[in-house]
């Protein structure tokens, strides 16, 4: 299902306005619909009242009873068309808030959206200095998962890099082809919506953990084992056929209807004494499936009826949609008895169902069945559901950058890093664009005044990669990159609480950062000034050692600096260190051109800067 081709940011929003109108239009006439039904309902509901006293009160007047009929046939009639036309205002308003949402994302209001702060992890080996989560993060302008297993998936992704092109290439396929699916995507979340979700806050997601540890639950049980032998099953048939034997032969006057009566009773209490232990562990166990389960089985019935292409997605699909014993059916069974356990609630029908169809025993036999059948596979199909919850959330994305490049992937065992008109995807349209190529085993040594650009450019290099690793699109006019391992230090922290100062932190990093280096092929490391908790002497000899030792290790890094004296390393070693800055020019006010060039930064802005606030 393919749709039209967006190029800029204004022509999404102009999309998503329309769909907004176009569906707040049919709501309205769906509302108006639904006031004439409940109309039409109270009125052939009053007619067949007013059609039954008439009857009662008038002698051989079968016409009237006749009308009654007719009355409460046409307002059956028009209560499943009043149910339909619910469901379409409801379906419709689910499309609506899907659309209002992305229409805020177009605009930059991502409030509406998770920012997976619970992912945060001072540790990592990148997410944390890349903006990967949290507030304002990359994951934040990513998630439009409706299932807990969906967002932890895409965040265990974006925290991981793909090992290499093909696998790259296959992810990519499927999110490209998801980013085609417009119509599938909303449709998708729509169903994933829980009723209370709006656009004020994030909306809650089906818990893919409850549902799994609660069907696993009930999976785990041993109950009435004796159920689901073939015996119990000739022995139920047996009883209810001698039941309805009794029936007939008492409509004869054969026996007296005393005998049926009393089969009937003792057999009523029969099923439900043997059972009533079974059904308690059942219903105590399901209880907590209700809320997610329905959901649920609307996002697995969506995801068997896509016309899926790309090898990823039809993999998935095939292990979700097995025939009759695949998801949808599974949970589709399951669903049906948790219905059936609801309707034991009614007193009346708790009793003539047993009475006359051993209702509690087919029950429980039922269960048996589908946990025979169905538990191997669960934890299986609730991977699926979570891949493919967290690859439309990529889609989503996807189509939403319509200026993002696809990077080129490359099979070569060296550290490749080839950039043109690279930026920051947070900034926009207002980002300045910087070619910039690393190659293997080199170090480029990054100077600059404070707020000249260093830091930003350092994510830009960083976020980008873990985009092109990812399958997703990159915010460049051209990358080319191989597999490689990625480390970054930019924003250490000290943590009072377990006493650890902030160039204990320092040390600890580099630590971790030489531990990963040691343990991978190849490495990009990107850090922000090295010790920064030190004096300035201290911070030179440190660096240079750091630097040096590092780079005996195959390992390639970016090292952003306000040292200048760093800079040296150049002389001493140029095949090897490199030196690039940012450089501002100083007139009457400060210019920042966030252009990265060759050579050293000799303008700094601290004094400059500091002399307007003393002289203000």
């Amino acid at each position: 299902m393919a749709n039209k081709k967006y190029t800029t940011k204004e022509e999404l929003a102009a999309f998503y306005q329309e769909k907004v109108d176009t569906l707040t239009a049919e709501i309205r006439q769906l509302k108006k619909n639904n006031m004439t039904y409940i109309a039409s309902e109270l009125m052939t509901f009053g007619l067949a009242i007013v059609a039954v006293v008439v009857y009662c009160v008038k002698d051989d007047s079968s016409q009237w009873l006749m009308a009654a009929l007719a009355m409460l046939a046409v307002y059956a009639v028009v209560r499943k068309a009043d149910v339909k036309n619910g469901r379409r205002i409801d379906k419709r308003a689910r499309l609506r808030t899907v659309y209002e949402k992305e229409k805020k994302y177009v605009s930059g209001d991502f409030t509406c959206f998770s920012g997976g702060s619970r992912y945060k992890d001072p540790q990592h080996a990148f997410t944390f200095d890349m903006d990967v989560f949290g507030h304002e993060s990359l994951y934040n302008r990513i998630d439009r998962t409706v299932t807990t297993g969906g967002g932890d998936m895409l965040a265990q992704w974006l925290g991981s890099l793909l090992p290499g092109k093909a696998e790259v290439a296959r992810r990519r396929e499927a999110v490209d082809e998801l980013a085609g699916m417009e119509q599938w995507r909303t449709e998708y979340m729509a169903a994933g919506l829980r009723p209370d979700s709006s656009l004020d806050g994030k909306a809650e997601k089906t818990d893919s953990g409850e549902i799994l540890r609660a069907v696993s639950e009930v999976g785990g049980m041993t109950i009435a084992p004796k159920a689901g032998r073939p015996w119990t099953l000739a022995a139920a048939v047996a009883a209810m056929a001698c039941f309805f034997a009794l029936i007939v032969a008492t409509a004869v006057g054969v026996v007296p209807a005393t005998a049926a009566v009393l089969w009937g009773v003792a057999q009523m209490f029969t099923v439900i004494g043997l059972n009533l232990k079974s059904i308690r562990y059942i219903s105590r166990a399901v209880e907590k499936l209700h809320a997610g389960l329905g959901t649920y089985i609307s996002l697995i019935s969506h995801i068997a009826k896509a016309d899926f292409h790309s090898e990823e997605l039809k993999q998935l699909q095939g292990r979700l949609a097995g025939g009759d014993d695949g998801a949808l059916a599974s949970f589709g069974q399951l669903d049906e008895i948790l219905k059936s356990l609801d309707r034991r609630g009614n007193f009346i029908g708790l009793i003539l169902f047993n009475m006359f169809a051993l209702s509690d025993y087919f029950l429980v036999r039922r269960f048996l069945k589908w946990q025979r059948a169905n538990m191997p596979s669960i934890s299986e199909w609730v991977d699926c559901v979570s891949r493919i919850d967290a690859l439309a959330a990529m889609g989503t994305f996807r189509f939403n950058e319509p200026k993002a490049a696809t990077a080129e992937v490359v099979d070569e065992d060296k550290v490749v890093y080839e950039a043109k008109g690279l930026y920051h995807p947070f900034l926009g349209d207002k980002a300045v664009r910087n070619d910039f190529t690393v190659s293997d085993g080199e170090y480029y040594i990054v100077t600059g005044a404070n707020m000249a650009g260093k830091s930003t450019f350092l994510r830009s290099v960083g976020v980008n990669y873990i985009l092109a690793m990812n399958g997703l699109p990159v915010f460049a006019d051209r990358l080319r990159v191989s597999a490689f391992n990625l480390f970054t230090s930019m924003r250490t922290t000290d943590d009072l609480s377990r006493g650890i100062s902030y160039f204990n932190a320092e040390l600890l990093r580099l630590r971790q950062l030489l531990d990963c280096c040691r343990q991978a092929r190849r490495t990009l490391i990107i850090l922000d000034e090295i010790l920064k908790g030190t004096n300035s002497l201290d911070k030179l000899n440190g660096s240079r050692l750091f630097l040096e030792a590092v780079a005996e290790l195959p390992v390639t890094g970016i090292i952003a600096t306000h040292d200048l004296e760093l800079s040296k390393m150049e002389d001493e070693r140029p095949d090897r260190f490199h030196n690039w800055c940012f450089e501002i020019e100083l007139a009457d006010n400060i210019t920042y051109t966030y252009k990265i060039t060759r050579g050293v930064a000799r303008n700094q802005n601290a004094t400059f800067l500091l002399k307007g606030i003393l002289s203000s």
